[in-house]
C-alpha cells in the first residue's frame, strides 16, 4: 500500500511541476511582452526570492522536531496544529517546496534572463555575449548564495520557521462556523 502511496504522490508531484513551470512561464512572458526593464527586473527578483523562500521552508520542515510543537498545541497556540501537519508530510512538503516551487522557479528565472538578456540585446543592437553572461551569472550567483545562506538559517531556526508556516496556513484557511449556544 505504501508503494502504490508513493507513486501516486509521485504522478500527481510531476503533474503539479507542470502546472506551476506553465503557469509561471506563462506569467513571465505575458509581463515581460509589455513590461519596462524595471518590472522585468523586478519579476526577475520575485522568482528568485520565492525559490529561497521555499527552499527555506523545505529545509526547516525536514530539520525540525515535533517535540515543540506538541507543547504548542496543548496550550492551543495558533498555528501549531498546522505545523504538526507539515513535519508529519515532512517528505511532501520537501518535496515540493524544495522540488517542485524551488526548481520551477529556478528553471522559470532562468527563462526570464534570458529574455531579459535578449531584450537588452535587441534594444542595443548589440550582438555581445556580455549580457547573457553577465544576466545569466547574476542570477545564479543570487540564487545559489541566498539558497546557502537560507538553508543555514533553516537549519538553526527551523522551529520558528515552521511555525510562522504554521500560522499563515491558519490564517489562509477558512474558518468553519461554529453552533451557538442558545
Amino acid at each position: 500500500m505504501k508503494k502504490k502511496s508513493n507513486f501516486v504522490w509521485v504522478i500527481k508531484i510531476v503533474l503539479i511541476s507542470i502546472a506551476a513551470s506553465m503557469a509561471f512561464t506563462f506569467a513571465s512572458t505575458e509581463i515581460l511582452g509589455r513590461a519596462g526593464y524595471p518590472v522585468a527586473f523586478a519579476l526577475l527578483a520575485v522568482f528568485i526570492a520565492v525559490g529561497i523562500v521555499f527552499d527555506v521552508i523545505g529545509i526547516a520542515v525536514a530539520a525540525a522536531s515535533e517535540a515543540p510543537f506538541h507543547s504548542m498545541a496543548s496550550r492551543r497556540e495558533h498555528g501549531a496544529a498546522e505545523s504538526l501537519r507539515l513535519l508529519r508530510s515532512a517528505d511532501r512538503v520537501a518535496s515540493f517546496c524544495n522540488d517542485v516551487v524551488g526548481d520551477v522557479t529556478g528553471i522559470v528565472s532562468g527563462t526570464t534572463a534570458a529574455l531579459i538578456a535578449a531584450r537588452l540585446m535587441e534594444g542595443l543592437n548589440a550582438a555581445n555575449i556580455l549580457f547573457p553572461l553577465l544576466i545569466s551569472g547574476c542570477v545564479t550567483g543570487l540564487t545559489i548564495g541566498g539558497k546557502a545562506a537560507g538553508k543555514a538559517m533553516a537549519i538553526r531556526k527551523s522551529t520558528a520557521i515552521v511555525h510562522s508556516v504554521g500560522k499563515l496556513i491558519s490564517a489562509l484557511r477558512p474558518k468553519t462556523a461554529t453552533p451557538k449556544n442558545k
